[in-house]
């Protein structure tokens, strides 16, 4: 029993230190599986670093998260998955050049993943390239026309363009594949608010408000209509239920002032302002709104210091100019006055242009 022999013929097996040599087939069998064991290891590596890019997204820590996609994808460059996640954690993060790149490679990698050509236009709207950002916003709706996410940012930047009506259209075919979707009739209301229909951009801003009543953007662009339709108590109403639900809501307290500024309440309005700019120091439209106030109060030194703060903040605020011109007069600068009369027709205001044709032709 002791003495029986056990043959291994050609198996491979090492024997006295020395390797036995594997027949061509074999070394392709022993290759392929230390191949596929490699590969294995990658797709891994690749799918470990996906999940925590995954991980990171979901608690909005994109740089994190673009880290990980990014390790993802150089484990396994052929995981698309990995670079559409990589190059949305990058629009969110405002990185648009970088998510171009991301994107580039991978509609090369695959031509029909129809989100890459959403998540790229996004990123050239980010970058303000408008046309390339069009030809993407085509090429996904033509792609999957059903893709309300892709209509709506088609929409918006048309509004962007100032195409107001077909802006419009395109909200419409938002509304048509998702009917709960407050944030598009906000935007339809505001493209009728830019074309001056008021009582269209009204109804449009009750609906979506009838979908989700607490928005307050919703309630101040409601508001703000309102105001221009001169209905100040609607206005105020608006602006009133913004701020219960919110009572930080800087924009509301600016335009409650702006309205009740224009109607006589000058104290009032001054409150409005002075809490909108202790909730966010550096807003530009409330301190220019405080210079149109102490105009109205004949302070006229304190006008051009509010003035200049909303200028030294945003020197293409063109309101603010106006308003320092207008100060500048009363304090017998005419100069001056004239100077910044001339910014601000250069800068689109109407009350700028006027003023300094009347007042500076000399």
């Amino acid at each position: 029993m002791f003495g029986a022999v056990l043959a291994f013929g050609q198996m491979g097996y090492a024997q006295g230190g020395q390797e036995v040599e594997l027949t061509p087939r074999e070394q392709a069998y022993r290759d392929s599986i230390t191949a596929l064991n490699e590969t294995n290891a990658a797709i891994a590596q690749s799918q470990e670093a996906y999940n925590k890019g995954i991980s990171f997204f979901e608690k909005k820590q994109y740089s994190e998260a673009i880290k990980e996609f990014a390790k993802s994808v150089s484990a396994d460059p052929n995981f698309t998955a990995a670079y559409y996640n990589k190059a949305v954690a990058e629009n969110e993060a405002g990185k648009y050049d970088d998510a171009v790149k991301t994107l580039n490679a991978l509609v090369e990698k695959d031509p029909g993943y129809t989100k890459a050509y959403f998540q790229r236009g996004r990123a050239y709207q980010g970058k303000n390239k408008y046309s390339e950002a069009e030809k993407d916003y085509e090429k996904s709706v033509g792609l999957n026309p059903k893709d309300d996410k892709a209509w709506y940012n088609y929409a918006t930047l048309r509004f962007l363009q100032q195409d107001y009506d077909g802006a419009i259209t395109m909200f419409d075919k938002t509304i048509e594949l998702k009917p709960d979707f407050a944030y598009a009739y906000n935007d339809k209301g505001s493209c009728y608010r830019m074309k001056g229909e008021y009582a269209k951009a009204v109804a449009q801003y009750d609906l979506a408000l009838k979908k989700n009543p607490n928005l307050v953007f919703v309630l101040n662009n409601l508001g703000t209509t309102k105001k221009n339709m001169k209905d100040y108590s609607g206005a105020m109403a608006a602006f009133n239920r913004a701020l219960s639900i919110d009572a930080n809501f800087y924009l509301a307290l600016n335009n409650r002032g702006a309205t009740q500024m224009e109607q006589g309440r000058l104290d009032d309005a001054k409150s409005d302002f002075e809490k909108a700019l202790s909730i966010k120091k550096d807003y530009v439209p409330a301190y220019s709104n405080l210079s149109a106030l102490m105009f109205k109060k004949k302070d006229y030194a304190k006008s051009k210091e509010y003035a200049d703060k909303a200028i030294q903040l945003n020197k293409e605020y063109g309101s603010a100019y106006v308003n320092r011109g207008m100060a500048n007069e009363m304090l017998r600068d005419m100069s001056s006055a004239c100077e910044d009369w001339e910014k601000a027709s250069q800068l689109g205001e109407s009350a700028g242009k006027m003023y300094n044709s009347t007042n500076c032709g000399f």
